[in-house]
């Protein structure tokens, strides 16, 4: 892997913070990009998208995905990166209405939903599934927002593209091991509880080489 979102391998803890800290800094990007490790924050519910190593104990029995309060936690990284069938390059902006793919860094497992019922509330089931980023069609996602392109400051719906469903949060709250952390689903209709806005994260912006061929793999901008 040449650079910090590299495609086919994912990140340690170690290695994501290394390149967090190692990132040289620039003007604030305003939207959001291929390539790019972010956190996602549940705006209703003020929780970030995460994942572990905890699988359900039910449904699919596939590994667990949670909302946290937790800011610092780098188990909430989400590299965003294009489906099987199209490609993202790396810095350009992510389309309202285009379809991707966000792979825990940590596990390397694609955010997933598919017809199992979730744990707690019996809505869809969301997990995180696959080997190395590649999973199957159930890990597509539609970024729904309001203009051309998904900007960090707006709060976004991400509507799985084979179910239609919304991926959302509603409140329940798990006991242990995952004490405290909340269920993450999906569900047909629209409300507060699917809106989700980019937070901390590596953000990359392409940049033009002498030969005038679009370079991918530098960041303009880090926040934890």
């Amino acid at each position: 892997m040449d650079n910090c979102t590299g495609h086919s391998h994912f990140l340690s803890s170690a290695f994501l913070l290394t390149c967090l800290f190692g990132l040289s800094l620039g003007t604030e990007l305003s939207f959001v990009t291929c390539g790019s490790v972010v956190k996602l924050l549940n705006v209703k519910h003020n929780v970030r998208l995460h994942s572990h190593d905890v699988r359900y104990g039910s449904g699919s029995g596939q590994q667990s995905v949670t909302g946290v309060t937790t800011v610092e936690d780098s188990n909430s990284y989400w590299s965003v990166r294009g489906t099987s069938g199209a490609l993202c390059h790396r810095g350009t902006p992510v389309k309202c209405g285009q379809t991707i793919r966000l792979t825990h860094v940590n596990t390397g497992r694609n955010l997933h939903s598919h017809n199992f019922a979730s744990p707690l509330s019996s809505n869809q089931e969301v997990s995180a599934f696959g080997e190395e980023g590649e999973g199957d069609h159930l890990d597509e996602w539609t970024v729904q927002c309001g203009g051309a392109v998904w900007q960090r400051e707006e709060a976004v719906r991400f509507q799985h593209a084979s179910t239609d469903a919304l991926l959302s949060i509603t409140g329940e709250q798990y006991g242990r091991p995952i004490h405290g952390q909340r269920e993450v689903h999906a569900m047909t209709g629209p409300s507060q509880h699917s809106l989700w806005r980019a937070m901390e994260g590596v953000y990359m912006k392409p940049s033009e080489s002498p030969l005038g061929n679009k370079d991918y793999s530098h960041p303009l901008h880090t926040e934890f």
